[in-house]
């Protein structure tokens, strides 16, 4: 008798996902099995997705090693083989998905996948990250498009190459649309390319609000997609935003408890549309706490510009230099003068330096000298406005707190980015060399991110829908888990395989009750997995 084990853990869970919404399906309809390709690209693309959700830190691309501990037959089908699983056969899969068009066939699952939930889409949030690479990456057969370069890095790593990905999800986090694109791609052009792209597929008659951060809202996109309801931060740099900012206003308490708003119309960029000014008290004490520093690095940079534009000067009159003494105050209120002198002075016609001689001709003009200090009665006006921000829409008739609690919504792509990058999830690191591939890997990845929100989603749901609950880790029960605490919990199950001169069985091992009772409610497509 030989008896050996495979680990099958969480992955009947990814696996059942997948199944339960007929991903391989529509893979397999666009993509289909290569005459030479021992495993369909659905096979591996479903590897590929439970690999990437093992919650190791393993980059996402294919160790045969990983596998071989694993029930491969069991979560991929009958005659697959950890070693089918190579670096070859996943090379063959990305450039398959690149050539169909990674944004397109994400897309075309995603949409597939979502309709079985008959789910109502009132909110899409669209963001950017960018992916720092190692690496050349000059461009192949001198295509365009899609390119790692130098651009500005989210990650602060302006010494490597990078990508960027552009990702929309809706209220709940399920990512909808994602593309990858060039590494110094300005963030205005691909939030408007994502909002114009997302708004095809969805339902016309339906309102839903396109929420984007600040990079989004300019003159030009408001004006190109005023006929889409969408929500914004205002960027602080606009001159009618620190006009209002600077007001003296009434604001309003909401039910959100830290958060007040006061709002008023505007018709910036030529646009109606109503500007929402949020007063937040975590913000503020977030301001707070590096306010001082910046003043004193303020300061330093007060004194610069004081000597370059005023004190370095020389004037005609007094009044003159006065007046320029002014006008540079009045641009830097948070200063003020401790000491101010203005002197005559005579000075050379024929534009020498040095003190005049006697016979040379001169004219006397003026010179300023100047110290400055901090404007302690401004700095604490300035303390009582930390803390504000301004929201946009074209919604006019959308009720300013309800502008605050969808804008606030934005954390769930900005959530599903840092699951991109998280250590365990293992897609940080890229080391692909060929943009084209690396572009297809962007696809898989985000696809990773949408098994995870609907295996999520499906759990939540069905504890709501029984009454049932999951001890969370503190052992209290909630019936919110996140599907990486359940699949945590899952962890040891294994699969013992017996073989004897008669005949070979397998067998479950350590699953436990709290593990029976998650899978019977998610249903067949994951019972096939574990009973």
């Amino acid at each position: 008798m030989e008896i050996t084990t495979k680990q099958l853990d969480h992955h009947g869970l990814v696996a059942g996902t997948f199944d339960k919404f007929g991903m391989g399906e529509v893979i397999e309809k666009r993509i289909p099995k290569g005459r030479n390709c021992n495993l369909s690209t659905s096979t591996i693309i479903k590897a590929m997705i439970i690999l990437g959700l093992g919650f190791v830190d393993r980059r996402l691309y294919f160790a045969g090693s990983y596998f071989a501990n694993w029930d491969v037959e069991r979560l991929l089908g009958e005659g697959v083989k950890a070693e089918d699983l190579n670096d070859d056969a996943l090379g063959r899969v990305l450039d398959k998905i690149h050539d169909y068009g990674s944004t397109e066939l994400f897309q075309e699952i995603a949409t597939h996948a979502l309709n079985k939930l008959e789910m109502d889409v009132h909110l899409v949030h669209i963001d950017t990250t960018s992916v720092s690479v190692s690496g050349d990456y000059e461009l192949e057969d001198g295509t365009n498009g899609f390119k790692i370069t130098f651009g500005h890095s989210k990650d602060h790593r302006q010494d490597l190459k990078q990508f960027v990905i552009g990702m929309v999800v809706n209220q709940h986090g399920m990512p909808l649309f994602v593309k990858a694109y060039k590494g110094n791609e300005s963030d205005k052009e691909s939030i408007k390319e994502m909002v114009k792209a997302i708004r095809e597929n969805i339902d016309k008659d339906k309102k839903v609000y396109h929420v984007a951060d600040s990079a989004f809202y300019t003159a030009e996109n408001i004006r190109e997609l005023r006929s889409t309801y969408w929500i914004s931060h205002v960027p602080s740099t606009i001159k009618e935003a620190q006009e209002m900012l600077n007001k003296e206003v009434e604001f309003r308490p909401t039910k959100n408890e830290g958060y007040e708003v006061y709002s008023e119309r505007s018709d910036y960029g030529g646009i109606k549309q109503k500007w929402v000014m949020v007063n937040s008290e975590y913000l503020k004490e977030q301001e707070l706490k590096t306010f001082d520093k910046h003043l004193e690095k303020s300061k330093v940079e007060a004194e610069k510009s004081l000597k370059k534009t005023v004190t370095k000067e020389r004037y005609f009159c007094s009044e003159d230099g006065i007046n320029k003494a002014r006008q540079w105050i009045e641009t830097h209120p948070l200063f003020k003068y401790d000491k101010f002198d203005i002197k005559g002075v005579r000075v050379r016609t024929d534009g020498k330096r040095g003190r005049p001689k006697d016979g040379d001709s001169t004219i006397e003009m003026y010179e300023i000298d100047a110290e400055i200090g901090i404007n302690e009665e401004m700095v604490e006006k300035a303390k009582g406005k930390l803390g504000r921000f301004i929201l946009s829409t074209n919604d006019i008739e959308l009720e300013d707190e309800k502008v605050l609690e969808y804008y606030k919504n934005q954390t769930t792509v900005e959530r599903g980015f840092r699951f991109l990058k998280d250590k365990s999830f293992g897609v940080n690191d890229v080391y692909l060399k060929k943009p084209g591939r690396i572009e297809a890997l962007v696809m898989i990845m985000v696809l990773t991110l949408l098994v995870y929100s609907l295996a999520e989603w499906e759990i939540r749901n069905r504890l709501r829908e029984t009454g049932q609950t999951f001890p969370n880790q503190l052992k209290k029960p909630t019936n919110r888990p996140t599907f990486k605490w359940v699949c945590q919990n899952f962890m040891n199950i294994t699969v013992v395989n017996v073989v004897t001169d008669r005949q070979e069985t397998k067998q479950i091992a350590n699953l436990k009750d709290l593990q029976i009772k998650v899978i019977k409610l998610l249903g067949a497509e994951y019972e096939k997995y574990y009973f």
